[in-house]
């Protein structure tokens, strides 16, 4: 109910405030994030909170899965607003172990109306593309491995974007890190970083 979360607001607001007066008076006056997270929609995955970063620090998007779709106009506007409006100059992508999208794209079934599978279709397709290395994994291995893949290749996709390619013409010293989260011990892990291609 909104009532129940209003009521939790203000009990963090009350708390924030009697222990640093001015945190809220400073976190209005000025968004300087040093990070632009890409990230999984999972409500056990807040970017901050596991990045041990406080409200102001990092700029967040968020989808299913944390799919880079080439397409995705949202996600592309806030990459430049993050690059051009923010000047942040660290991207990060990332995914996490037990990824319900990555257990999705695992399976056959279609999902309804077809969105989500259409979402996850960039997914399915490293599945087919690496199949035969992932084939000899169990399970859970396998499906922790195409989330470590799916990782990487929203690294590749973001890299190959005329907006990257653009600031990194301008000499803008942009560097995107993609990494993987474990629900199981709270550890992020760096599965890969890329500064400007070759």
């Amino acid at each position: 109910m909104p009532e129940e979360l209003i009521r939790r607001n203000r009990e963090w607001s009350e708390r924030i405030h009697s222990k640093s007066p001015e945190y809220f008076a400073g976190l209005a006056a000025l968004q300087k994030p040093d990070y632009f997270w890409i990230g999984c929609a999972d409500a056990r995955v807040p970017a901050n909170v596991i990045a041990g970063l406080e409200p102001g620090e990092v700029f967040v998007h968020r989808n299913v899965a944390n799919v880079f779709h080439s397409a995705d106009l949202n996600l592309l506007s806030a990459l430049q607003f993050a690059i051009e409006g923010l000047n942040i100059r660290k991207i990060i992508v990332c995914g996490h172990y037990g990824c319900g999208g990555v257990n999705a794209a695992c399976k056959d079934a279609l999902h309804g109306d077809g969105l989500v599978d259409h979402w996850i279709a960039p997914i399915r397709r490293l599945r087919q593309t690496h199949a035969e290395a992932l084939a000899p994994l169990e399970d859970e291995a396998s499906r922790d491995r195409l989330a470590e893949l799916n990782v990487l290749e929203s690294v590749a996709r973001i890299a190959e974007t005329p907006i990257l390619g653009s600031a990194w013409d301008r000499g803008l010293p942009i560097e995107i890190h993609g990494m993987i989260y474990s629900l199981k011990d709270g550890k992020l892990t760096l599965l890969q970083s890329v500064s400007r291609p070759g």
